[in-house]
């Protein structure tokens, strides 16, 4: 009998060597690497014993036309904004987070929403027992909630389990690194067994018509832990977002076959769980002092939803031969770039200066339409000079100096003329855009030199006070 040959896996990125390594030389990562066995790896030869294979019938593309399925609507409208107007039925999502950040809570008040709808929906948990999880949803106030429960690690008995009975509507697996194969010689936890256990659930969802949430660790980094396959595996991937020191969560949509990407919803946490966050730009926004230096406030936009947000700097002279650059919720090299396109294009001599900049209310930008809201924040802050409390900025700054125009800007204008804001530094090419509100003055900048002369042009703080004074 021939013998059966190994393969090492890292469990970070999940490449495959023919030997043992202290190093991934894919990723990087020290320590990652475990052996398993060559016949449960992909392009693994035929198992003695394996069924042949049937002959399935093929659909035609003209029938198409079909009305699609209605979706499973839970009622959470932030969730179902997310996921693109509710779960899509046989669909597979994958929801990572960081320990503690609410992504039980969430599926709990999702599940018991959907059950109390007349819905089969089953949670099953592989970390905690049953009475721990009846515990968190009696402190929910959901307790009385008709939903299925079990505590449980093997695929196998949960598919059979599940294909029993009634077809559930959703079911709930947190979380795939603690599922398990018998199929699959490995460790669970391991690059083998995730990438089996996530198939087998994948394929019973497609099958059955069932929508399958799997819940994801995630890294030190923010990643979801596991091999990166998992993810190309499942139809959407969502990241569940937040500070330790903040009740504010975020859902963000990474990606996702039915929907828009980067799309978001809002939660606040609270004692009795997860609310829903309606207008999350007047939250975000509600704590501003609007006589404060160094203060801007941002149009973005987070998927199809616009959102208002305040960015702060801080410019101070710096004692030291390496001054500080301090980001937080914004792209450090981002900052660096706009710090130089400032001393080169507009003489903003922040180099001999601390720059302490940071998005206001816990969110991340990710858009590069936020480059003007952070220079009119590191210019009015040099220069002292307060910027309009109704005035917001949004546009791309390229390295020349051109402020160059960015999409959907009639929708960030609706939502800053909604909120009561009626002044806009915009990019000149986004004047020339149709459905903009008249109730906003829009002020097109071609330059970034032409930003700080505006700015400069206003009295410092220190003037207004004494002319408040006299």
């Amino acid at each position: 009998m021939a013998k059966s040959q190994a393969s090492f896996v890292c469990q970070n990125c999940g490449a495959v060597t023919s030997r043992w390594q202290g190093r991934c030389e894919a990723c990087g990562e020290w320590n990652t690497i475990i052996e398993e066995s060559a016949a449960s790896g992909i392009g693994a030869q035929q198992a003695a014993g394996a069924r042949k294979g049937r002959v399935f019938d093929l659909a035609s593309l003209a029938e198409a036309d079909r009305p699609a399925p209605p979706r499973i609507l839970t009622g959470i409208n932030e969730l179902d904004r997310v996921t693109g107007g509710g779960f899509v039925a046989g669909s597979a999502l994958l929801l990572g987070g960081e320990p503690g950040i609410g992504k039980s809570t969430l599926l709990i008040q999702a599940c018991a929403a959907l059950a109390a709808k007349n819905r089969r929906v089953v949670y099953i948990s592989g970390e905690e027992a049953v009475d721990q999880v009846r515990l968190r949803a009696h402190r929910l106030g959901l307790g009385q909630s008709p939903v299925e429960l079990a505590a449980e690690t093997s695929v196998e008995d949960i598919v059979a389990t599940l294909s029993r009975g009634e077809r559930p509507s959703l079911v709930v697996i947190d979380s795939i690194q603690t599922m398990w194969s018998s199929v699959i010689e490995a460790a669970p936890g391991t690059v083998g067994q995730v990438r089996g256990a996530a198939q087998a659930l994948i394929r019973f969802a497609k099958m059955s018509g069932a929508a399958v949430i799997l819940v994801g660790h995630v890294t030190k980094d923010g990643q979801i832990a596991g091999p990166r396959v998992v993810e190309h595996m499942v139809d959407a991937v969502l990241s569940f977002e937040g500070e330790g020191g903040r009740d504010l969560r975020l859902l963000r949509s990474v990606k996702n076959r039915f929907g828009p990407t980067d799309e978001i919803g809002v939660f606040e946490m609270t004692g009795r769980g997860l609310a829903e966050v309606a207008n999350p730009s007047s939250l975000f926004l509600s704590a501003r002092d609007e006589a404060a230096p160094g203060a801007a406030v941002f149009a973005g936009m987070e998927g199809s939803r616009p959102l208002l947000v305040e960015f702060q700097a801080l410019v101070a002279p710096s004692t030291l031969g390496t001054p500080r650059r301090a980001v937080v919720g914004w792209d450090a090299s981002r900052l660096s770039m706009i710090v130089a396109v400032l001393e080169t294009h507009a003489g903003i001599k922040l180099g001999q200066h601390d720059i302490y900049l940071s998005v206001a209310g816990g969110l991340r930008v990710r858009e590069p339409a936020a480059d003007l809201a952070a220079a009119a924040a590191l210019i009015s802050s040099l220069s002292n000079i307060p910027l309009a409390a109704d005035s917001v900025f949004f546009g791309e700054i390229a390295l020349s100096g051109a402020i160059r125009s960015v999409a959907q800007a009639p929708a960030r204008l609706k939502e800053a003329a909604k909120l009561g804001f009626r002044h806009a530094t915009i990019p000149a090419a986004a004047e020339r855009e149709d459905a903009a509100p008249k109730s906003i003055a829009a002020k097109p900048m071609r330059h970034i030199s032409g930003l700080a002369a505006d700015i400069g042009s206003k009295p410092p703080r220190a003037a207004l006070r004494s002319g408040r004074q006299g």
